[in-house]
């Protein structure tokens, strides 16, 4: 899988999006915030995610490990 983050086809369609529905201020990350999946919804609260091994035991901000 390529690297959305440099796909020019993924960046327009995010600007038609962004234009489309008239955004008028949006945020930007510095670089990858943790595990796109959602506690209680994508799996069980106060578990960690199965779908992404590398973000069970860092912080999703940080990216540092936690004890």
């Amino acid at each position: 899988m390529d690297d959305v983050r440099h796909d020019f086809k993924i960046h327009r369609e995010m600007l038609n999006l962004i234009v489309k529905h008239k955004v008028k201020s949006a945020v930007i990350a510095d670089g990858i915030m943790g595990c796109p999946h959602e506690e209680g919804i994508d799996y069980p609260k106060g578990e960690r995610c199965a779908k992404c091994p590398f973000w069970s035991y860092r912080d999703k901000w940080s990216g540092e490990p936690i004890s």
